[in-house]
C-alpha cells in the first residue's frame, strides 16, 4: 500500500510493553480555517499476511494546543489516541479517518506509521 502525501510526519519508535498517547497534526489536510469535528476510526492497516495485534482507545479531537514535531498545532487540528499491544521489532501503519467542520462536512483519512524496536 502506498500513502504517500497523506502519511503524517510523526514516525515514533515504542517499546513492548508500552501503551503511548499518539498526536498527529492535521493541519496538512484540513482546508484554511476547518477544524477536526470528530474521530470516526483510528485503526491499524495489516500487514500482508499477519493479523492486528494493536489495542487503539480513546481517539479524540485535540483540546488543547499541541506541540507536535516541535511546532504548535493549535486546538482542534490534530488527533489523539492511546495505543498499545505492539509486537517486538514490527513496523505499523495506523488509518486514521475523520469528519470536519466544514459545510458540507468532509470526511478525511491519515495515515501513520511507527515501528516498535527491543534489546
Amino acid at each position: 500500500m502506498t500513502v504517500g502525501d497523506n502519511t503524517a510526519r510523526e514516525r515514533p519508535t515504542f517499546a513492548v510493553g508500552e501503551s503511548n498517547l499518539c498526536s498527529v497534526d492535521m493541519r496538512g489536510v484540513l482546508d484554511d480555517g476547518e477544524l477536526i469535528d470528530s474521530v470516526s476510526s483510528v485503526a491499524e492497516v495489516p500487514n500482508v499476511g499477519t493479523a492486528t495485534d494493536l489495542t487503539i482507545t480513546n481517539e479524540i479531537v485535540s483540546q488543547a494546543d499541541l506541540v507536535i514535531n516541535g511546532l504548535t498545532v493549535p486546538t482542534g487540528k490534530a488527533v489523539q489516541f492511546l495505543v498499545s499491544g505492539q509486537s517486538l521489532n514490527t513496523d505499523y501503519t495506523l488509518k486514521i479517518t475523520f469528519v470536519t467542520d466544514s459545510s458540507p462536512a468532509q470526511t478525511k483519512v491519515k495515515y501513520v506509521k511507527f515501528k516498535t524496536e527491543g534489546p
